[in-house]
C-alpha cells in the first residue's frame, strides 16, 4: 500500500475523534441543571420539537442560570421558557413569570398559559400587571426576555414604555444580576416604527436604552443568528417564521 492511500485511511479514526472531542465539548458548555430541565418529562413534547431552532440549552448557559436563581421570565408568552427556567433553577430558586395585563386582554389564550404554567410548577409565581405598573420582586439574579422587547415600542402604548420597564429591571436586580435579552433583529437604522411593522428591532436601540437605564453591556452570542432572514420581512410571514435572524444581548447591573 502507497504512503499516499494509507494517509487518508489512518486520518479518519482521527477526524472522527476529534469530531467526538468537539461535539463533546459543545455539550459539555450546557450546565446539568439546564440539560435536566431540557429533558423534563413535564414539558410539552411541541416546546421540545422547538429546541433545536430556539437553542434554549444554550442561550440560559448563556444567560448563567444556576438552580436556586430567582428569575423573572418578562413577557411569558406560551411559558415554553418559564416551563425550562422552572426546572433549571429547581426546588430552592422562585421563577415570576409576567404577562402583561395589555397582552391578555389582546388576546385570552396568553392568560390562559400563565394559569397554566404557574398551576403545574410550585416554583412560579405569576404576574400579570399593566406593563405601565409593572413591579417585580427586589433581589433578582436574572431577568430575561425572549422576542419581545420590540413590544415595549408598539404604537398602542405610552413612548416611556421601554424606559420605564427597563428602570424597573434595573431596580429589581441584586447587584450583579443580569438582564438578557433577545429579539428579532432590523436593519440598522431602521427606526421604531418596524417593532409594529415588523415585529423586530434595531440591536443598537436596545443596547442604548438598556445602557442609558445603568446596565453594563456584557457581550452578545452569535447563537441565534442567521444570514437567510431578511431584516426587512414580517417575522410572521411564513418565508422566516421559526427562522429569523436573532440577537442576544447579555447586560450586568453593576
Amino acid at each position: 500500500m502507497t504512503r499516499n492511500r494509507l494517509v487518508p485511511i489512518l486520518a479518519a479514526p482521527i477526524l472522527a475523534a476529534l469530531a467526538l472531542g468537539v461535539a463533546g465539548a459543545a455539550a459539555a458548555q450546557v450546565p446539568a441543571n439546564i440539560a435536566t430541565a431540557l429533558g423534563d418529562a413535564a414539558r410539552p413534547a411541541a416546546d421540545s420539537a422547538r429546541d433545536a431552532a430556539r437553542k434554549p440549552g444554550e442561550l440560559l448557559a448563556f444567560a448563567g442560570v444556576r438552580p436556586g436563581d430567582k428569575v423573572a421570565d418578562l413577557i411569558m408568552g406560551g411559558g415554553y421558557f418559564t416551563r425550562i427556567l422552572a426546572a433549571a433553577v429547581g426546588p430552592n430558586g422562585h421563577v415570576h413569570a409576567y404577562q402583561p395585563a395589555e397582552f391578555i386582554q389582546y388576546q385570552a389564550s396568553y392568560g390562559e398559559s400563565l394559569k397554566t404554567v404557574a398551576g403545574a410548577y410550585r416554583n412560579v409565581t405569576p404576574l400579570d400587571a399593566s406593563l405601565q405598573a409593572l413591579d417585580l420582586p427586589d433581589g433578582l439574579d436574572l431577568v430575561f426576555t425572549n422576542q419581545n422587547y420590540h413590544d415595549l415600542h408598539l404604537k398602542p402604548f405610552p413612548q416611556d414604555t421601554a424606559s420605564k420597564v427597563n428602570a424597573e429591571i434595573f431596580r429589581s436586580l441584586k447587584p450583579g444580576g443580569v438582564y438578557l435579552i433577545v429579539d428579532h433583529t432590523a436593519a440598522a437604522g431602521s427606526g421604531l416604527d418596524v417593532a409594529d411593522s415588523l415585529h423586530r428591532i434595531d440591536p443598537a436601540i436596545v443596547r442604548r436604552e438598556v445602557e442609558a437605564a445603568g446596565f453594563r453591556f456584557e457581550g452578545e452570542s452569535p447563537l441565534l443568528k442567521s444570514t437567510e432572514d431578511k431584516a426587512g420581512t414580517n417575522v410572521f410571514d411564513p418565508s422566516v417564521r421559526g427562522k429569523t435572524d436573532q440577537f442576544v444581548m447579555k447586560f450586568r447591573k453593576p
